[in-house]
């Protein structure tokens, strides 16, 4: 038997299909990288539109914002001004209600002056009273105090060397306020300094005029001597 010499193993034979893929892999490498840097790009596109619909959401919310603290605001000045309106509302209806009933509280005051105040009439003048002072009702003019034509009405004007200053000598009908407003001004009698009587004080106190005064007296007069 002739035996066969030993060498080198035949290659085997490569299928000409695996061959034929390995350019196809190559070549799939290479789409792939040039597809990354594509794919990065619209990464970055979208991440700056996402950024641009984040600032609108701001700047809508910063206008939202704006309009519901100057709605606040505007709510704010609006219950302001209707508890100002209420308020006065309600004082001018109580002064109104006070300005009706002064008739009343002046016959109250004449019959406590006259003594007429006694009996079931007192505990009703008074109860009366009571309420108009709760309700803020306040009564002024006094005598002895200085005429302020603000809130005094003169009905009499005399002189009288007792006073310094236009003073109110009697009070004829006594006047009210309700807080700061004057519901009826006090009608007084009031009384001025005597004329010339500031004249004569000052002579009296002026040692000249008083030495003029005694020499004319001496001679006569000024015309006699």
């Amino acid at each position: 038997m002739t035996e066969e010499p030993k060498g080198f193993e035949p290659e085997p034979d490569v299928p000409s299909e695996a061959s034929d893929k390995q350019p196809d892999a190559a070549k799939d490498a290479g789409a792939a990288d040039e597809a990354a840097p594509g794919a990065g790009g619209g990464d970055a596109k979208e991440l700056t539109a996402l950024r641009a619909q984040l600032d609108q959401v701001r700047t809508a919310l910063s206008e939202r914002t704006a309009d519901l603290q100057r709605l606040q605001a505007e709510y704010q000045n609006y219950r302001r001004r209707v508890e100002r309106d209420r308020i006065a509302v309600k004082e001018i209806a109580v002064a109104n209600l006070l300005t009706e009933l002064l008739p009343v509280l002046d016959d109250i005051g004449r019959a406590r002056e006259h003594g007429e105040l006694v009996g079931g009439f007192k505990s009703v003048a008074e109860s009366l009273e009571t309420v108009a002072a709760k309700l803020g009702l306040q009564q002024f003019g006094k005598e002895g105090e200085p005429f302020d034509p603000l809130v005094h009405e003169a009905l009499m004007h005399s002189y009288s060397p007792d006073v310094t200053q236009t003073t109110c000598v009697q009070i004829l009908q006594p006047g009210y306020r309700l807080g700061e407003r004057n519901l009826r001004p006090a009608r007084v009698a009031v009384a001025e300094p005597q004329p010339g009587a500031g004249k004569g004080d000052d002579a009296a106190d002026d040692p000249d005029v008083a030495a003029e005064t005694a020499d004319d007296e001496e001679t006569g007069g000024p015309d006699q001597g």
